[in-house]
């Protein structure tokens, strides 16, 4: 017998269906419409008619297109999100589970690759939802940026696994705060300083982060995976923190995954 189960959202009382959550997420993954388009095999104008159907349930837009492609807005980012997470309870079987944030995504993929470990997946998301997909069981190894998300997940099995500095991009005191990263960290340090600041913003988008015209943190290993270089306000090493892997028992692939990113010297 083949089961399977499919997810859909119910938003301001509008059904979104599985078919447009997979156009978002679409989008999400390819930068582009029409690359998103030509992944799912439909037209452009049927993937326009997907997202519009889906802006109409949330009551704003949920991508936002430039020359350079298109992004999901913070309120097409709750509903990918939120996608994500219920795809990934709706599978029947899974494989072995890698979660991480955007800020070790390109080494977390490289290890993996590198291990040929067969019928791996990684989750990208935030600390926060990594440590949740950690307790329900749908991952067996998460990389942690922000070493104070440890204090609540002491139940699991801790290993460090590199060390990151962060660059502080100075415009003044309104910031803008990135998703990802050690930025509980950031801000301990402007609060240990005295320094008078607002947040005023957050955001998923690298690049509205780099584009704000806001002062904000962000690790130095996200930019220069990327090849970017910003001129920090504050020494890097300042704001230095640990990686950490945790995981609930150690089996050959975690044990391999820590060796490979422990040696990796990030």
């Amino acid at each position: 017998m083949d089961i399977s189960v499919q997810n859909s959202q119910v938003i301001n009382g509008k059904t979104v269906t599985t078919r447009q959550l997979e156009a978002l997420l679409a989008v999400q993954d390819a930068g582009s419409q029409t690359a998103a388009a030509k992944r799912l095999g439909i037209s452009v104008p049927v993937l326009h008619k997907y997202i519009h159907s889906m802006e109409e349930a949330v009551g704003a837009p949920v991508v936002t297109t430039s020359p350079s492609g298109s992004i999901l807005t913070e309120e097409g980012e709750r509903v990918a999100s939120l996608a994500r997470s219920m795809g990934h309870r709706c599978e029947t079987d899974r494989g072995f589970t890698v979660c991480c944030s955007p800020v070790t995504e390109d080494l977390t993929m490289s290890v993996i690759s590198s291990l040929k470990i067969a019928g791996a997946s990684v989750v990208v998301s935030d600390d926060e939802y990594n440590i949740r997909m950690m307790r329900e069981d749908r991952a067996d190894l998460a990389i942690i940026d922000d070493p104070l998300y440890l204090f609540d997940a002491e139940e699991f099995q801790m290993e460090e696994i590199g060390y990151m500095g962060m660059v502080m991009v100075d415009n003044g005191p309104s910031f803008i705060r990135y998703k990802y990263g050690a930025q509980r960290v950031a801000f301990m340090y402007l609060d240990s300083e005295d320094r008078e600041y607002t947040i005023d913003s957050e955001t998923f988008s690298l690049p509205e982060l780099l584009g704000s015209k806001k002062s904000f943190f962000i690790d130095e290993f996200l930019l220069t995976r990327r090849n970017l270089r910003l001129k920090s306000a504050v020494d890097p090493r300042m704001l230095r923190h640990a990686i950490t892997a945790i995981y609930r028992k150690e089996s050959r692939n975690v044990s391999r995954m820590i060796k490979a990113l422990s040696s990796r010297n990030i």
